[in-house]
């Protein structure tokens, strides 16, 4: 699944066209490297997000194309 799709699918970021866009800002940083929108997310990728003032670092556990609103944080755990 690509980068901005997975973000929007588990709610990491709230609309597709934002992730994008922090894509193409390199604000969105996966396993230590800048990554574009369409970079392949894959089980036990990091993904750190530097928007706003406290950067978000999650670790995918799981990728799923649909996620309901109650089961969208199952899809990755919070490291810091």
């Amino acid at each position: 699944m690509r980068l901005d799709k997975y973000l929007k699918v588990t709610r990491l970021i709230k609309r597709r066209t934002v992730a994008n866009e922090a894509c193409d800002a390199e604000k969105i940083v996966v396993n230590g490297k800048a990554a574009r929108a369409s970079y392949d997310v894959k089980v036990g990728d990091i993904i750190e997000i530097n928007m706003g003032t406290r950067p978000l670092k999650v670790k995918v556990l799981s990728v799923t194309e649909h996620a309901t609103k109650e089961n969208a944080a199952d899809n990755y755990t919070v490291i810091e």
